[in-house]
C-alpha cells in the first residue's frame, strides 16, 4: 500500500501505541480519523499532524462507532486503514478482582472491535480495498495467571481477526493481528507498584509497534502478514 493520502481510523489514539502510529504515519502521507475519550489529548495530537480529525467518545458506547464512520465519510469520503487499538487491561486475583471492571474491560477489548470492524468492513468490501489491524497481544497467544479475563479478550480478538481474514481473501480488503509483548505505554499504569513491568526485564517502545503497522500496510497488495508478534528482545515469556 502506498500510504500517502489513505485515511487511517485509529481508535485509542491520544497516548501508547495509537499516538505513536499516528506520528509516524503522518510523516509518510497518512490523513487520520483519530478516536479517544480524552478530548484536549486528542487535540493536541491532531495539532501535531498535516491532517487529522477528531471523535471523542468511548468506544464502548454503540453509537461511537457510528459517529467515527461517519466523521471520516463526511471529512473524506472513505476508510483505507482502521486501526482498532482502543482497550484497557485489568489484572487481579479471583478473590480480589471487581468483576464488573472485568466486564468493561470486555466489552472495549473485544465487544467495540467486532462493532467497529463490521461497520468498516462493509465500507470496505464495496470499495474493493483496505486494511483491518486489530491490537491483539502477547496474552492472545498465551495465558497468564491473574489475567485471564484479558487473555480471553485477545484469544477472542485472534480467532476473529483470522475468521475476517479468511471471509475477505481475494476482496481486495486485508486483515492483520499485532501482537505486542511488553510495551512501554499507559496500559499497566494503573496496576499496583509490585506487578509493573521493570526495564531491567524487557521493555519495548510505543514507536516499536508503529513501525511494525507500518511495514504490515507497505508490503506488496499480493502479500498479506497475518499476525505479527513483537516482544522485548529480553522478555522471557
Amino acid at each position: 500500500m502506498d500510504l500517502k493520502d489513505k485515511i487511517m481510523v485509529i481508535t485509542g489514539a491520544s497516548s501508547g501505541i495509537g499516538m505513536a502510529t499516528a506520528r509516524r504515519l503522518d510523516r509518510a502521507g497518512v490523513k487520520f480519523v483519530l478516536n479517544a475519550r480524552s478530548e484536549d489529548k486528542l487535540e493536541a495530537l491532531a495539532a501535531e499532524l498535516s491532517t487529522a480529525v477528531c471523535v471523542t467518545g468511548d468506544m464502548i458506547e454503540p453509537e461511537t462507532s457510528q459517529k467515527v464512520l461517519d466523521m471520516a465519510f463526511s471529512e473524506f469520503g472513505r476508510v483505507d486503514v482502521l486501526f482498532n487499538n482502543a482497550g484497557v487491561m485489568h489484572i487481579g486475583g479471583i478473590d480480589e478482582v471487581d468483576i464488573e471492571t472485568l466486564c468493561q474491560m470486555v466489552r472495549l477489548n473485544f465487544e467495540s472491535v467486532v462493532r467497529m470492524s463490521y461497520l468498516v468492513l462493509r465500507h470496505m468490501k464495496r470499495q474493493g480495498s483496505g486494511f483491518l489491524i486489530n491490537s491483539s497481544s502477547l496474552a492472545g497467544l498465551k495465558a497468564f495467571p491473574e489475567i485471564g479475563a484479558y487473555n480471553g479478550t485477545k484469544f477472542a480478538v485472534e480467532a476473529f481477526t483470522d475468521a475476517l481474514r479468511m471471509e475477505l481473501a481475494g476482496t481486495g480488503v486485508k486483515v492483520t493481528a499485532i501482537e505486542p509483548g511488553r510495551t512501554k505505554t499507559e496500559l499497566f499504569s494503573h496496576w499496583p507498584e509490585e506487578k509493573q513491568f521493570k526495564p531491567e526485564n524487557g521493555l519495548i517502545e510505543a514507536d516499536d509497534i508503529a513501525r511494525c503497522i507500518e511495514f504490515i500496510l507497505e508490503q506488496p497488495q499480493e502479500v498479506l502478514i497475518p499476525r505479527l508478534l513483537v516482544v522485548p528482545a529480553r522478555q522471557e515469556r
